[in-house]
């Protein structure tokens, strides 16, 4: 079965050294995971940390997690049996550059066109 765009995957995570923006805006629809960043963004946390205040299981908090760092959205490194979660902030910096970016084409292009019907109108 091929791979839907914005999808995580089951199995090993991909090496790519960013994620497309599509991913990111799958990690980010899910409203569970905003608020982990939410509380990634105050200070790195631990999944048993993260889980308080939700009512989820933590094998669905370690899922989300996934997700987030399938996306590049936060990193994970070990201290002992736990996983320490980071946020990266970066990752929000690069999806707003590449909406700048798009933003910038789809001006041009609306001004093209708006330039085109202004010559054409006589």
């Amino acid at each position: 079965m091929a791979a839907q765009p914005g999808r995580a995957q089951r199995g090993r995570p991909r090496k790519t050294a960013a994620a497309a923006p599509a991913d990111r805006f799958a990690a980010l629809a899910d409203a569970t995971r905003r608020h982990l960043l939410e509380r990634l963004a105050g200070r790195d946390l631990a999944v048993g940390e993260l889980m308080a205040g939700l009512d989820v299981s933590q094998a669905a908090v370690s899922q989300h997690l996934r997700v987030l760092r399938e996306a590049g959205l936060v990193t994970a490194t070990r201290q002992g049996r736990n996983r320490i979660y980071q946020f990266r902030p970066a990752a929000l910096t690069e999806l707003r550059d590449w909406l700048a970016e798009l933003e910038r084409f789809w001006q041009d292009r609306l001004g093209a066109l708006g330039d085109y019907l202004r010559e054409a109108d006589p």
